[in-house]
């Protein structure tokens, strides 16, 4: 059996991700929000995408009771989003560009793509709640991404086209 968590970290770590903020409202309608890189694509066919979320996260709640969510993958010159939505703040959302989305959530500005998603179902997942999202509505810009690896943030450096 594995007990080394630290190790274990690592060798994730040796997977690139994209780095993303999942936000939704919380029961007051407020704004919730949070920094994420476990978000990856389920289906095509329904459109359906999957994000994780710790079950000691304090807004668990709020995901787990919403109706909607966006997940937002975020651009390259978007770290400092990254880390404010990352580290514990009174009001993440102060002086964020944002507009509503489906269900009111919000969906914020200059990213590379967002998915809208409603929620369809949770799973259980170690120490995570796997979250399911059917996927409503998205839009994609032609922006590099941020991306996370080894523990630290990265940009893409993208091998030359085939010909």
């Amino acid at each position: 059996m594995m007990t080394d968590h630290r190790e274990f970290r690592a060798a994730l770590g040796r997977f690139a991700t994209g780095v993303t903020i999942v936000t939704t409202l919380d029961e007051a309608g407020r704004p919730v929000g949070l920094t994420a890189n476990s978000f990856n694509s389920v289906s095509l066919d329904p459109p359906m995408v999957l994000w994780s979320l710790a079950r000691a996260s304090r807004n668990l709640m709020a995901f787990e009771r919403a109706s909607h969510y966006a997940v937002n993958v975020l651009a390259s010159d978007q770290r400092a989003l990254s880390d404010r939505f990352a580290r514990p703040a009174q009001d993440r959302f102060a002086d964020v560009d944002w507009r509503p989305g489906l269900g009111g959530v919000p969906l914020l500005s200059g990213v590379t793509a967002v998915f809208q998603c409603s929620h369809d179902a949770q799973v259980e997942g170690g120490d995570h709640i796997v979250f399911l999202g059917a996927v409503e509505a998205f839009e994609a810009r032609e922006r590099e991404p941020l991306l996370y690896h080894g523990g630290r943030y990265a940009t893409p450096r993208y091998a030359p086209a085939r010909p």
